[in-house]
């Protein structure tokens, strides 16, 4: 029965049914990056600033569900040649204009309420945020090269929103890492589009950018995102406090704790690697799905969280 009415467009099931749908909860995984500087703070258990985070995460991801929804509109007509995106609520007809323009201003309303309420510089962050999406969908992605930076801007936007929101330093190897990160992620869904739709029908800057470029930049980025990386790992890495890490440090300075991070960065090649690899099978014009499905991609996400959160947090504490 539920299915039946899901499936007719006109009741009250089949609109909540596509809202959902244009909504695109899966890409929502981009907005737990406003968990690093929680976790890089070294406050990751402290149970009021995780509130706090927690509902930053919500706040963005209500308003890149917004966001969908008014590219969704603007971008309708050309949405309907693309292999893809012509399956889309609103390019295929099963989504009406005013329950999509609805449930946009009900996002934008619930996100920037929850802003108001933590501070003024996490709700800039997604006031700037809304702004610049926006101004995206309504004509600077047909501009080639601002499209990549633009898309690349969402990424740091959230990471230093979830700076913002607990007031947490962040440092200038990591700031460089998220930069590079968020620019690989980028050229690398260009990429994939441009082997997807060569022609660039769908996407005007499509037709600006030549395929060796694209190649460039992606590996450009991605060599960017492992060595600030690394760096970040050697030079102000957070000292783990746990004494299994102590313990080390002593026996060698070698393994001083300062360095324990650098312990991620073969697991951070791979990722990148793997990830590369993807792109140049024209796999990756949505990086969220890939960062769900794809099992290597999974696996060195996982080990790398994991890691971390042991790194800075775990260790045996019970020596001596």
């Amino acid at each position: 029965m539920v299915d039946t009415e899901i499936k007719n467009l006109n009741s009250p099931f089949g609109s909540l049914y596509q809202i959902v749908r244009i909504s695109r909860p899966v890409h929502w995984i981009k907005n737990l990056s406003l968990f690093a500087a929680l976790i890089f703070s070294g406050n990751f258990l402290e149970g009021n600033l995780f509130t706090k985070v927690l509902l930053a995460f919500f706040s963005f991801s209500f308003a890149a569900s917004a966001i969908y929804i008014f590219n969704d509109i603007a971008d309708a007509e050309r949405d309907k040649l693309h292999p893809i995106k012509k399956d889309r609520p609103i390019a295929s007809g099963r989504l009406s204009l005013f329950p999509a323009l609805l449930a946009m201003f009900g996002y934008v309303f619930v996100s920037l309420y929850i802003a108001v309420n933590l501070n003024t510089l996490f709700l800039l962050s997604v006031s700037a945020y809304l702004s610049i999406q926006a101004l995206y969908s309504l004509g600077l992605k047909n501009f080639h090269i601002i499209d990549i930076l633009i898309i690349a801007s969402g990424f740091f936007l959230r990471v230093y929103g979830g700076a913002f929101v607990i007031d947490a330093h962040l440092s200038v190897w990591f700031l460089l890492c998220v930069i590079s990160v968020a620019l690989f992620l980028a050229s690398g869904k260009r990429r994939a589009e441009l082997g997807t739709i060569p022609e660039g029908k769908t996407r005007i800057s499509l037709t600006k950018y030549r395929r060796d470029l694209l190649n460039s930049y992606v590996t450009m980025f991605g060599n960017a995102a492992w060595m600030s990386w690394a760096l970040f790992t050697f030079f102000e890495s957070p000292t783990p406090i746990t004494r299994v890490w102590i313990l080390l440090a002593e026996i060698s300075r070698t393994t001083a704790i300062s360095k324990l991070l650098m312990a991620t960065i073969p697991v951070v090649i791979f990722g990148i690697m793997r990830y590369e690899a993807l792109i140049f099978e024209n796999r990756s014009e949505a990086p969220e799905k890939l960062f769900l499905t794809d099992k290597e991609l999974v696996g060195s996400a996982l080990l790398w969280i994991g890691l971390v959160i042991w790194i800075l947090y775990g260790g045996v504490t019970s020596l001596g």
